[in-house]
Formats: C-alpha cells, sequence, structure tokens
C-alpha cells in the first residue's frame, strides 16, 4: 500500500492515497468521491499535486462501513456515526454459526503463514469435493471469512493477497482441467470499469465450466463498448457481468441498462453479486442472479427454450 508520512499540525501522520484506499476497502474511487461530496466523510487532505491523502482512521472507518453495507446497510443512515458506533453496530449482529472445521483448519494455517500447506489444503478439497462443490462450499465459506477479519482489521492486507492470489490459480487449473467444456451456451464473462475483484468471475467461469458451459473470459474492467464488439466476434449467447458489494446498486443496474441498450435482443445479459444482492427489480431485459443455484437453473433454462427452436 502507498502511503506517506504528512505533517498536520505538527504532528506527522501517515497518509493514503485514493488507490490504496481502494485496494484496501474494496471502495472504488468513485464510491470514495460520491461519499465525501454527498456525505462530507471522508474528508482528505490534499498533496502538492492537489490529490487525495486519507487518515489512518478514516481507512478504518471506511473498513467497518463497507463490512456494514454488505451486511445491508445503507450508506446514508450509518456513515456519520462514530466508529465506535459502527463497531457496537457489527457486534450486535447475531452469532455467526461456528466456522466448519475443515475450513478453520486453512484459516489456521493462512494465519499461521504456512504457505505449502494452506495451498495443499485447497488442492485436496478440490479433489475432494470437485470443481462445483468446491466453490459454492469451500471458496464462498472462505470468502466469506476473509472477507470479515480483513475489513475487521484481523487479517494483514497480505494475507488477503495471497489468499487471492492461491484462490484464482487453483480456480484457473481447474477450470482449464474439467472435462466437457465447450457446449453451449457461450458465455462472455467480465466486469465494467471500476470493477476490479477477480474472484467473483473466476468462481462464475468454474460454476459454468463444471456445468459443461463454454466460456468467453475477458478478465475485469472492460469498457461497455468493447463489451458489444466482442459479442459478434466470439459469437456469444449470453453476457454475464459480476458486481461486488464495492460498487454502488445505481452503478451496477445503470452499467446493466447502459449495455441493453447496446446488445442484440437475441443476446441475453446476466448481472449478479453483492451489489445486486438486494435490487428488487431488474432492468428490462436483465436477468438477476442472487445464487450460483440460481445460475444453474438459468443455463438449464437457456438449454431448453433453444432446444424448441
Amino acid at each position: 500500500m502507498n502511503n506517506y508520512l504528512v505533517t498536520v499540525g505538527t504532528t506527522p501522520d501517515v497518509c493514503y492515497n485514493i488507490a490504496a484506499v481502494e485496494r484496501d476497502t474494496g471502495l472504488s474511487k468513485d464510491t470514495l468521491r460520491v461519499w465525501e461530496r454527498r456525505y462530507g466523510f471522508p474528508k482528505p487532505l490534499r498533496d502538492r499535486h492537489d490529490e487525495r491523502l486519507y487518515s489512518l482512521p478514516e481507512l478504518e472507518k471506511l473498513r467497518l462501513l463497507r463490512l456494514l453495507i454488505d451486511y445491508g446497510h445503507r450508506p446514508g443512515k450509518i456513515i456519520n456515526r462514530s466508529v465506535s458506533e459502527l463497531t457496537q453496530l457489527i457486534s450486535s449482529r447475531a452469532p455467526a454459526q461456528d466456522t466448519p472445521p475443515e475450513i478453520q483448519v486453512m484459516i489456521d494455517l493462512l494465519l499461521r503463514h504456512d504457505v505449502e500447506n494452506f495451498r495443499n489444503a485447497l488442492q485436496q478439497a478440490l479433489m475432494k469435493q470437485g470443481l462445483l462443490r468446491f466453490v459454492t462450499e469451500t471458496v464462498t465459506a472462505l470468502n466469506h471469512w476473509i472477507g470479515e477479519a480483513w475489513l475487521a482489521g484481523r487479517v494483514a492486507i497480505f494475507d488477503e493477497h495471497l489468499y487471492s492470489e492461491h484462490v484464482q490459480n487453483i480456480l484457473r487449473n481447474a477450470i482449464i482441467a474439467q472435462p466437457g467444456r465447450g457446449s453451449a451456451p457461450r458465455v462472455l464473462l467480465t466486469s465494467l470499469p471500476g470493477e476490479k475483484h477477480r474472484i467473483g468471475l473466476l468462481m462464475v467461469e468454474a460454476v459454468l465450466a463444471a456445468e459443461g458451459a463454454a466460456c468467453v473470459a475477458l478478465g475485469t474492467e472492460t469498457p461497455v463498448i468493447d463489451i458489444k464488439n466482442a459479442v459478434p466476434a466470439y459469437e456469444v449467447d449470453i453476457v454475464a457481468l459480476s458486481f461486488s458489494s464495492a460498487v454502488t446498486q445505481s452503478a451496477a443496474l445503470a452499467g446493466l441498462s447502459e449495455l441493453r441498450g447496446l446488445l442484440p435482443d437475441g443476446a441475453e445479459i446476466w448481472g449478479g453479486g453483492g451489489a445486486l444482492a438486494r435490487a428488487r427489480k431488474a432492468p428490462e431485459g436483465i436477468l438477476l442472479l442472487r445464487s450460483f443455484d440460481d445460475m444453474r437453473y438459468a443455463i438449464e433454462r437457456w438449454r431448453v427454450e433453444h432446444a424448441r427452436r
């Protein structure tokens, strides 16, 4: 993380630039700027190049806000509360279920920085469960725990990075090795600019591969116009976009609507992820997927409908 020593009055403090805060909290730069303008928080300093610099207390509060937003709170209702009030809100949640023993083993290995055995534990879980269960059970459970612990400051950033790299590598290799890949539907997978989270996309690709679909993976942050051009080039049936909770619901829905206006009616658009989990209504011509089961049912529905044609 990029940080700087700046002097506020006579006290030197460590501050973080906006890119570092985005990486640490998962809140996009656009979200941070909107909150600053709309709610008056955060209140970054400016360096000599007029770039934003955020204090450590602001970073810590932003972590708590991100966690509470993941729990369903609206930013405008909580953003001006104190850190102690935010912490109390988190503590007042219903007790989480006990961590399954096999997941706890992996967590302990990660926290002990036992890289080799952590990687082996992931590989063994994959071989035992198969790709579909590995994604929907093990990786989903680990993501939840890592996300909460990271945002609450219980896991170091380097631990989260190591976890992400290992899970991504294992998923990529498992997808490549998956038998029976390449049948319909052909699904283009990506995210829009500002959405950097790769694990979610890889999890979706893994489930699609396990279901026998053909995937065209463009990675993250693909401009809408490039998605439009890629659809005919790759003869895509479905475009699937992932939106993490770091993106606002309104931004996610707006992006889906914009893309719908550019694609032919025959190309379906699916959207999913934390940003859309609480969306009440999908834009016209968009299918919102709230779970991996939803996606599996959508694949089956697509195949049934196209088998009749």
